[in-house]
């Protein structure tokens, strides 16, 4: 598997206990409303399973009294029962819902912390993770994960092990009250019931599984598309994506179909059951009323107790199906939570301190795997103060460079040093904290400009990111908007020009201060003029601080203190613009190619 590459199922293997287990500590901190909730839950399923008792009274009673004649008992008698089922009945469904009550806080909080936990776990994973990730679906996976995880623990703890419990209270009566019979024919239905919906719901787990999977795959390839909307707009291709779409859609409708179909085939086998059960319990209390062995409340008894079992536990075999597809979701979502980072601190880590700001690249090699090296043995000094220039054609591993100065990736060999201490033992927070960056390719939040400019240090007042937008020149273009620095820039800052955008990038930096400036062709989307009006806002900006270049145009690096001219992983030539100029070798036959390009111009 190549660098920052992820599969999450691969990755997230069959469910385990163990995935349950790691739910606990979330529980945990409210161990007195789970009790609570207990509490309510053993109480509410006592009174259930009471209430049949009270009606076999009822109609013993009604039954008793219509036999005799005498309407004073059918007054007095039967009134007190109907109050006390009725009063039961309401407490049965009053401690429901304060359980419900005092375990939503649990559920709610769970997902709130779970959630966030995920987050910042991604925030963590290294930057090959987010190369390969797929947007749509990584998003529905923990979006879907969450959620599994609310009804994991609503529906294990106050709907499996009650229904169990109450399974187990039914049968202990029906064999202390009445035959035997009664009690092994319900045993007898709800093993079978349950044997036969975990059974058929496992089969059914890998069509829930390939829905899922459809459902992931069409979402990202939707979002995929219109996040490159513009493109698509380009080359015409509409109807190819709409073809795409549809044909992921109808992969999605195939596993939906077959998700359909074996769900008929598991609610029929337990309708079957059910109708068995019910029905053998039914002549079997038939005849004993006929024999004069039991009642007629009895009988009734018997009826209630079977509707009474056999709805919860058919609403249990809906609970395993929706666990059983919870628990693929959730799986995968802890499969992303399992996977450790690439790239980690040291246990002893400690703060970078960043004195003078030198950074020393030393004898690096790096590739993203393999079968692809990009940098060979790389050693260069950029001293206090000095401005250094990193210079070649596309691919020769200028921007490389950058990613392994902010350590996105740790190198093969050699080491990154910055002011002497290697940035592999220094938290990534305090080493990306002293860095600024100009990227190549600025992408923005969907929000006003006055606050993707804040962003580079959220802190800052109105007036030090006023400051910014000037030192950025970007006061003239804010001023001819309607709406000024709080105009919306679009989702990935598409409102706004390449240009515009990098200027944004710039004002960003200028705002978070950092004593180390890098600068990733930070005027390659710009026109002639307003790159000379940028460079002379880097000038001002980087007087006086480390400033590391990657440039393609040679004119934007020719007052740099010193030049390095890269060619497939390795420093071919270094000096000064005059000093490279004289050896008429690489870097004079670019800046000869470039003079000739721009003459036109």
């Amino acid at each position: 598997m190549r660098r920052g590459s992820f599969n999450p199922e691969a990755e997230g293997g069959s469910f385990s206990w163990q995935t349950l287990r790691t739910l606990l500590p979330y529980l945990l901190e409210y161990r007195l409303r789970i009790g609570l909730a207990l509490a309510c839950l053993v109480a509410a399923k006592v009174a259930s399973v009471g209430l049949p008792f009270i009606l076999k009274h009822i109609v013993d009673a009604m039954d008793t009294g219509v036999n005799s004649g005498t309407g004073s008992k059918l007054l007095v008698l039967p009134l007190g029962l109907l109050l006390a089922y009725g009063a039961v009945r309401f407490a049965n469904v009053l401690l429901g819902e304060v359980r419900d009550a005092l375990f939503g806080r649990v559920t709610e909080r769970a997902m709130r912390r779970i959630g966030l936990t995920v987050f910042r776990h991604l925030h963590r994973l290294e930057l090959g993770f987010h190369l390969d990730r797929n947007t749509g679906g990584l998003s529905r996976d923990v979006e879907r994960g969450v959620s599994g995880v609310s009804f994991l623990l609503r529906f294990m703890v106050f709907n499996i092990v009650p229904t169990l419990f109450e399974i187990a209270l039914v049968v202990g009566v029906l064999l202390v009250n009445y035959s035997i019979w009664f009690a092994l024919v319900t045993l007898i239905a709800v093993v079978l019931y349950i044997g036969w919906s975990v059974i058929a719901t496992d089969w059914r787990t890998g069509y829930v599984r390939a829905a899922n999977l459809a459902d992931s795959q069409s979402n990202t390839r939707a979002v995929d598309s219109l996040l490159n909307f513009e493109t698509v707009k380009y080359f015409t291709n509409e109807q190819f994506e709409a073809e795409r779409y549809d044909s992921d859609l109808a992969q999605w409708e195939q596993a939906r179909r077959n998700n359909r179909l074996s769900l008929f085939a598991l609610n029929g086998g337990q309708a079957l059951i059910i109708a068995i059960a019910m029905t053998v319990m039914m002549i079997l209390a038939g005849q004993n009323v006929v024999a004069g062995t039991m009642t007629l409340g009895d009988f009734v008894l018997i009826n209630a107790f079977m509707m009474q079992l056999f709805l919860p536990l058919n609403f249990l075999g809906f609970v395993y199906r929706e666990m059983k597809g919870s628990m693929a979701n959730v799986e995968r979502m802890f499969a992303l939570l399992r996977r450790a980072p690439l790239i980690k601190d040291d246990v002893n880590a400690g703060s970078l301190a960043v004195s003078q700001g030198q950074i020393e690249f030393r004898d690096v090699s790096f590739g993203y795997g393999p079968e692809r090296p990009i940098l060979d043995r790389v050693s260069f000094t950029v001293r206090p103060q000095q401005k250094v220039a990193v210079v070649g054609a596309s691919g020769a591993g200028k921007s490389t460079l950058v990613k392994l100065l902010f350590r996105f990736y740790d190198v093969d060999e050699g080491g990154v040093l910055i002011d002497g201490q290697d940035i592999r033992h220094v938290t990534q927070s305090s080493l990306r904290q002293a860095i600024g960056i100009v990227p190549q390719d600025t992408v923005l939040f969907n929000a006003s400009i006055f606050d993707n400019i804040r962003y580079g240090r959220i802190t800052a007042d109105d007036d030090e990111v006023a400051e910014a937008i000037r030192l950025a020149h970007l006061d003239d273009f804010i001023a001819r908007l309607p709406e000024g620095a709080n105009t919306l820039v679009g989702e990935r800052g598409l409102k706004l020009s390449g240009g515009e955008k990098q200027r944004v990038a710039i004002a960003r930096t200028i705002l978070k201060r950092p004593p180390i400036l890098v600068f990733d062709e930070a005027t390659s989307s710009l026109d002639s003029r307003s790159e000379q009006s940028i460079l002379q806002a880097i000038r001002e900006v980087s007087r006086g601080q480390t400033s590391l270049v990657i440039a393609h145009r040679l004119s934007t690096v020719v007052d740099a203190d010193h030049i390095l001219v890269m060619d497939q992983g390795r420093i071919v030539e270094q000096g000064s613009h005059q000093a490279l100029l004289a050896k008429q070798g690489r870097y004079a036959r670019l800046w000869q190619l470039q003079q000739q390009q721009k003459e036109p111009e």
